[in-house]
């Protein structure tokens, strides 16, 4: 009887392959306390300028909010001041390196759509595969652990 070689194997559909996330990812939870501690931390300082300055104090707390999340997410750490407390830190999706301000300033100005459908672009990390955020996908970036990838400096 004449045996006949197996059929060459298909390539796997994307959806198919693995079904978690291509590293270790920072946990909801974990990132809603640093938002937390971070909206806080701004949120005094608005309070401060909106009794200082009045109505400019918006526009200056605006201002101070992209100050804030350009250079500390943009810096080589990748952490606020919440994401430091919480042991978290923000990476470049395709390199594990810095995503750099203007990258930084994007990722904050997602964190607005993220919010307008009801936070869904927050939520949307619990069915992600690579566990993203609106806002992370807008810039091409993960949150991940500082256990599994460590900040040589803080923040820059």
């Amino acid at each position: 009887m004449a045996e006949f070689p197996a059929p060459p194997s298909l390539p796997q559909p994307a959806y198919a392959q693995a079904s978690g996330p291509s590293g270790p990812r920072a946990g909801f939870w974990s990132r809603l306390a640093a938002a937390l501690l971070d909206g806080i931390l701004l949120g005094v300082v608005n309070v401060l300028l909106d009794i200082g300055v009045g109505r400019a104090g918006s526009l200056l707390a605006l201002a101070i909010g992209i100050a804030y999340f350009g250079y500390l997410e943009g810096s080589s750490s990748g952490q606020t001041v919440g994401k430091r407390a919480l042991g978290i830190r923000v990476i470049d999706f395709s390199t594990g390196g810095p995503i750099g301000f203007g990258r930084a300033v994007i990722r904050y100005f997602g964190r607005i759509v993220s919010t307008i459908p009801i936070f869904l672009g927050y939520f949307w990390m619990l069915w992600d595969k690579e566990r993203q955020t609106w806002h992370d996908k807008f810039a091409n970036d993960v949150v991940v652990p500082v256990s599994s990838y460590p900040v040589a400096h803080w923040p820059n």
